[in-house]
């Protein structure tokens, strides 16, 4: 794989990251068993029968988790760090063609990077379900999460190139949003 599909797959993935930290792990372990993906060496660990196995039932956990009102806050603090660390796995399971210093380097800045964006976005949006509907709207919240987390992971996996771009897209609609909102309330307010 060239540089440039690695680094947006790398990156594609790790954002899947943010948005839950165990299905993607767990889609480039089938990936990887499938014949369809193959991680760096020194994380060949990742698409192996017991990784599979872990990924599996973490992703589980963590699904249910997220749809228990109030356990799905705390959950984000836990799942901050560990996004930022499987946002790092999963960036440098795909650039284990270059040199460690540059694959590393890329899977921390960018990597760990994507994917404590999207976390922080999803504790935003979390933290104001929970204060506009006590909790009760974080089901959907959820939901949706899990499935851009699954969709991510997965086209990053067939198209990374088109998947990138549509993250940035997604990124650039969510910014000026809430820009708008914003600037909106301080005009209301005055």
């Amino acid at each position: 794989m060239d540089l440039v599909s690695s680094v947006a797959l790398g990156v594609c993935l790790s954002a899947a990251c943010g948005f839950r930290v165990f299905i993607p792990l767990l889609v480039m372990s089938v990936a990887g068993l499938a014949g369809y993906f193959t991680p760096a060496e020194e994380l060949s660990w990742v698409a192996t029968w017991p990784a599979l196995t872990l990924f599996g039932v973490a992703t589980i956990v963590e699904i249910l988790g997220y749809y228990i009102p109030w356990i799905d806050n705390v959950l984000d603090s836990i799942a901050t760090p560990a996004a930022l660390i499987a946002g790092a796995l999963a960036s440098a399971s795909v650039l284990g063609d270059f040199p460690p210093i540059f694959q590393w380097t890329l899977a921390i800045v960018a990597g760990a990077g994507s994917a404590g964006i999207v976390q922080a976005a999803t504790v935003f949006l979390r933290g104001a379900s929970s204060a506009f509907t006590g909790g009760f709207g974080n089901f959907s919240v959820a939901t949706l999460e899990g499935l851009l987390s699954l969709l991510t992971a997965v086209f990053a996996l067939i198209v990374p190139l088109i998947t990138l771009f549509a993250i940035v897209l997604l990124g650039v609609y969510v910014w000026r949003f809430v820009r708008r909102r914003k600037k909106a309330r301080m005009a209301g307010g005055l």
